[in-house]
């Protein structure tokens, strides 16, 4: 049958308010909202969905044989925008603080630390694994039940009007850019696109009298953030939470040294890059008055996962294995890291970044160069992006490659760095 309207849709999300796009996923009585895409049709699979026991599957093609079904399948003009549209009706249901979080580089991990201290303290939501996107975003927003006091929002974009896209149907109250960085250039047609796409955040807060948290340090991204008249800083050396960052064998604590009660942070994370997640953290929890201990002892039990800034221990070796996702800042800040912990033996294993477009060779290039600066014991380089660049390396086309000579070596007391962008999946480095 048609759909009404978005209340009507909406009534029906109140008594089933568990949202799927994923037959595999589909459980007893959910909603099915039948995506396509250049390679898959939802659509296809709604007999399935209903069939297995979902309440309802919100198509937007006609569906073959399903006349036993009919009442239980809702058509509408768009699913995608249906999602979203429902995803805003559900958001302007609450009157809570909503915190959305983007940047080229530790979103996540920013994401992960302001939950983990959020959640000391009040019931809190917020994105879970990477749903991040024009699907995660609506998705997350559904899934926010009705007891809620926080809600962080995780927003990634490889290309203009995406941020803005999503704001519109979260309506963030807050909000913060990690850094803008070289990140999916080719979609943002360089770095002055990707802080326009990522200001698209800034921008909506500052029209809508949002508060902003900023670090401070970036000049970029206080120049970003001129208009907005709720800013809360923080910093190194600028804003109102500062602190600065120390090595502790190999992981990072954080001293404290303007804003907050709180002395040092002993962190479970690797790297300096680290100490802008934190500080964010940090201020985020003081203006929402979550007790002093409460910050601390959240950020210090947070243990990354999911091959972020992880420190491991493999056949008596160490490994930092930050394989999620790369690009060229993130890696520029993890060789400088790496180069500055006192280990002997360390091996260096990088692979390709994704979605540079014209400026892939120059950047691959210029990590060589930087790798070139300092003595490795060795370094492997893995992935298509690296091959037509000049070095003296070891270079492999594949991960299984790397992977065959580095468990042939039998290391023993070594220090790895293991990183590169997620379709290359440098974490297969170490798997047994």
């Amino acid at each position: 049958m048609k759909l009404g309207s978005i209340e009507a849709l909406y009534s029906i999300y109140t008594k089933h308010p568990s949202v799927v796009t994923d037959t595999r996923k589909l459980k007893l009585g959910d909603l099915y909202f039948a995506l396509k895409g250049p390679n898959f049709n939802g659509n296809v699979f709604a007999l399935q969905a209903l069939e297995q026991g979902a309440a309802y599957a919100i198509v937007d093609e006609e569906i073959p044989n399903s006349s036993a079904f009919q009442e239980r399948i809702l058509f509408v003009d768009d699913v995608l925008t249906t999602l979203q549209a429902l995803a805003k009706y559900h958001r302007q249901q609450f009157n809570i603080p909503f915190i959305a979080i983007t940047g080229s580089n530790g979103k996540t991990t920013t994401k992960e630390l302001v939950y983990a201290v959020l959640a000391s303290h009040f019931k809190t939501y917020t994105t879970q694994g990477n749903l991040n996107n024009h699907i995660g975003v609506p998705l997350t927003l559904l899934s926010i039940p009705k007891d809620a006091e926080m809600a962080v929002i995780e927003m990634g974009a490889n290309h203009l009007n995406e941020i803005e896209s999503y704001c519109s149907y979260t309506l963030p109250t807050h909000g913060m850019i990690t850094n803008c960085g070289k990140a999916h250039l080719e979609g943002f047609g360089g770095v002055e696109g990707v802080k326009k796409g990522k200001g698209e955040l800034f921008d909506f807060l500052r029209a809508h009298n949002g508060t902003v948290f900023l670090m401070q340090d970036f000049d970029y991204l206080v120049q970003m953030a001129q208009g907005i008249q709720q800013v809360i800083g923080y910093g190194k050396e600028q804003g109102q939470i500062q602190g600065e960052a120390i090595d502790h064998n190999g992981m990072l604590t954080v001293k404290i040294n303007k804003g907050i009660d709180i002395d040092q942070i002993q962190t479970n994370l690797v790297g300096g890059y680290n100490l802008p997640n934190v500080l964010a953290a940090v201020a985020i929890g003081q203006e929402f008055k979550v007790p002093n201990d409460k910050i601390k002892s959240a950020i210090e039990n947070y243990i990354p996962t999911n091959s972020r800034s992880q420190l491991l221990t493999w056949n008596n070796n160490e490994v930092i294995l930050d394989a999620y996702n790369a690009n060229p800042s993130s890696m520029k800040l993890a060789i400088e890291n790496f180069a500055k912990i006192n280990k002997e033996n360390k091996i260096v294993c990088l692979g390709g970044m994704r979605e540079l477009g014209a400026d892939t060779l120059m950047e691959h290039q210029l990590l060589i160069d930087q790798l070139n600066q300092t003595n490795w014991e060795n370094v492997l380089l893995v992935g298509s992006e690296f091959k037509p660049c000049v070095h003296n390396y070891l270079y492999f086309d594949t991960v299984q490659e790397a992977k065959a000579w580095l468990h042939a070596q039998t290391l023993k007391g070594y220090t790895l760095l293991i990183k590169g962008s997620r379709g290359i999946q440098m974490e297969q480095l170490i798997a047994p």
